[in-house]
């Protein structure tokens, strides 16, 4: 593993206890084969990581989308903090070149192995917070996950059936159900309509080239 003060470089914070980093980029399988209590692998921290990663993501879509429902925040924090989403961060810092592996995690691909990387970045997140607080972790998230991070008119009305779903079932005893009520066009490229009810009662329709997209419209109407 190459001296941790580059990868403190990269991160843009000097860590008062260094062994947290350490940790913190340290596998399991490294661990295992030290037989020592002292050398400790990363996953407690990336437990903790990870806790720290969806407070501070939820609270920023909290304050920055005042008019997205919960659900949609849900949706929209899992894919701000998704695997995907850390992996590119690890591949930004290198974190690859700083890690340590068993001899078998090294020979089976783990350095490239995205799910590691980005676990690890829960984990640097987590030490970070333990080092110096949660604004030093937040600062990172902000800096580093979320830097990116738009809510645009694709995010907000690209699944217009689940949007229209949280509505109606925002009150009790609601009940929402889909119907075929024509199709059109030659077998290979049909045109199809569904009309959606509440408690039994059409509330509009919608026409698309396969189930799925006319449900989809359906919330258009």
């Amino acid at each position: 593993m190459n001296g941790i003060t580059g990868l403190e470089e990269k991160i843009g914070y000097q860590f008062k206890n260094k062994r947290l980093l350490e940790t913190a980029l340290t596998h399991s399988s490294y661990a295992n084969e030290r037989h020592s209590p002292a050398c400790q692998s990363y996953e407690r921290l990336e437990f903790l990581g990870d806790s720290i990663l969806g407070i501070v993501t939820a609270d920023f879509l909290y304050h920055h989308e005042p008019e997205l429902p919960e659900g949609r925040m849900t949706r929209l924090r899992a894919e701000l903090v998704c695997e995907t989403s850390l992996h590119k961060v690890a591949l930004e810092l290198g974190i690859s070149e700083y890690m340590r592996l068993g001899r078998g995690e090294e020979h089976t691909g783990g350095r490239q192995r995205p799910s590691i990387l980005a676990d690890m970045v829960e984990a640097i997140i987590a030490a970070m917070y333990i080092d110096s607080g949660m604004d030093q972790a937040r600062e990172f998230i902000m800096t580093r996950v979320l830097k990116d991070a738009r809510i645009d008119d694709n995010h907000r009305t690209a699944d217009y059936k689940t949007e229209l779903q949280e509505l109606v079932q925002r009150r009790s005893n609601q009940h929402i159900s889909y119907e075929l009520i024509g199709e059109s066009g030659p077998d290979h490229c049909k045109t199809f309509t569904f009309q959606v009810c509440v408690n039994g009662l059409p509330v509009g329709e919608g026409s698309g080239r396969t189930g799925a997209s006319c449900l989809t419209r359906t919330g258009d109407t």
